[in-house]
């Protein structure tokens, strides 16, 4: 058997001839279980998780951590049956390396083409376009602590993060920020520290809320809320990559997703609940959207203003892995279109185009952002229609069509399919209500 260069099994020349560029490129298998735990905690636990305090707010105590811990569960579940799936048709020579090639051989081209392919880039992307809006936010908030008098508009900090993701953007392949994301697992845990140690110290002074944890009275507002706390919990559990991060790994493959997935969800039980349960702790049904956004009383601190500026720059370093990580699919999309597969990756017929399209691809993503501060909204949307069906439907319907279950096990995994598409589509419901209501506060450019 030929070696690569890097000790993994190389394909035959026949085997590379089927690969197109965006395979070739940017979804290399090269990484171990451990790489891919990397790329699997950036995917997952990620800033969204500051917004879990305002969610358990909306649904109160028992409801809120219980729908963590069902979210935790079914998604760790939902995750391995993708990996199992993506491990049998492997061993049957048949390796998947894209969200819309798995879903062309169970569902057929149709579904690959025309509905999963579209519904994974839109979420992709739109979280990219949502990373950036955040990272401006968050850098307009260090710059408002540290220099109050001078006023700069929102759209300004969109368009220097935008900058910084125009750099990022162009690291080649999915396998190369694997550093980058051992990195960004170190980030997520110290800002989640923070987040933690700030709503500890906030709740136990004198400077917090006077804590009240009572839903809205309004029947209405409630119900609503809690559906949108619901999408917000599913959004915040979502990846919608989880078959390009196993395209990651050199094979053989077997086993070792579960061993990533792991390392992802030790990281993140010890992220998500700890700022969801601290959070909600010291400011009850006050809670913000971003929980750092409690940490300032009228633009006054209530703890150190040197913590509050170091907790929003680890926040902005991690956004950036997150938003890099999540340009995958559209890189892979772009090196498959522009790319030649039979010249060298770093030939001057693929770089040239490889820069100019995954720059434009920034420049767009940083333009939505600055136009559209309430993406917000948008994005809730764009959840609820993609990151349900991709971790919460897909992975029991895959599973249930490869293996041709009986028994007890395929009704649960149907059942379980049925619910959260019903979810989805409620939770679509709330957040095109939630536009509505808020579409007479939109405008283009906003400073927010």
């Amino acid at each position: 058997m030929m070696m690569a260069s890097n000790g993994a099994p190389a394909a035959g020349a026949g085997d590379r001839k089927e690969l197109d560029a965006g395979a070739q490129f940017v979804l290399k298998s090269r990484g171990s279980w451990v790489h891919c735990g990397y790329h699997l905690t950036t995917s997952i636990v990620a800033p969204a998780l500051l917004s879990l305090p305002f969610a358990v707010a909306a649904l109160g105590w028992t409801v809120g951590i219980g729908s963590l811990l069902i979210g935790a569960a079914v998604t760790f579940y939902g995750y391995n049956l993708l990996s199992l799936v993506l491990e049998h048709h492997a061993q049957l020579g048949n390796r998947h390396l894209r969200f819309r090639d798995m879903a062309t051989a169970i569902l057929g081209p149709k579904w690959g083409r025309y509905c999963v392919g579209p519904i994974q880039f839109l979420v992709c992307y739109g979280a990219v376009v949502g990373c950036t809006l955040l990272g401006g936010q968050c850098m307009k908030a260090i710059y408002t602590l540290s220099e109050p008098d001078v006023e700069m508009k929102l759209y300004e900090f969109v368009t220097i993060f935008g900058g910084l993701m125009l750099v990022l953007a162009q690291i080649p392949s999915f396998h190369s920020l694997r550093h980058i994301n051992l990195v960004s697992l170190l980030l997520c845990l110290s800002y989640s520290a923070c987040a933690t140690a700030a709503s500890i110290y906030i709740g136990i002074s004198s400077k917090g809320p006077k804590k009240d944890y009572s839903l809205d009275n309004n029947k209405e507002k409630r119900v609503f809320g809690m559906f949108n706390a619901l999408a917000i919990i599913a959004t915040t559990f979502g990846n919608g990559i989880i078959p390009e991060i196993q395209a990651t790994l050199a094979p053989p493959v077997k086993g070792k997703m579960f061993k990533g997935l792991c390392v992802c969800y030790a990281v993140l039980s010890a992220t998500f609940f700890s700022v969801a349960i601290s959070g909600y702790w010291a400011f009850g049904n006050q809670a913000e959207g971003l929980i750092l956004t409690n940490f300032l009383n009228g633009g006054d601190p209530l703890v150190p203003k040197w913590f509050v500026l170091m907790t929003n720059v680890l926040t902005i370093l991690q956004l950036s892995a997150v938003a890099v990580v999540y340009l995958q699919p559209t890189n892979e999309v772009l090196e498959r279109a522009f790319a030649d597969p039979k010249s060298g990756e770093f030939s001057a017929r693929n770089v040239v185009p490889r820069v100019v399209s995954r720059s434009i691809s920034v420049v767009v993503a940083t333009t939505i952002a600055a136009m559209l501060p309430f993406f917000g909204d948008i994005n809730a949307l764009i959840g609820a229609f993609g990151f349900i069906p991709l971790d919460f439907v897909l992975p029991f319907v895959f599973f249930v069509l490869t293996f041709e279950q009986n028994g007890i096990k395929k009704y649960v995994h149907i059942s379980l399919a049925v619910l959260f598409s019903v979810l989805g589509v409620i939770a679509a419901v709330a957040a095109v209500r939630q536009i509505i209501l808020d579409a007479k506060t939109y405008r283009l450019f906003a400073d927010i």
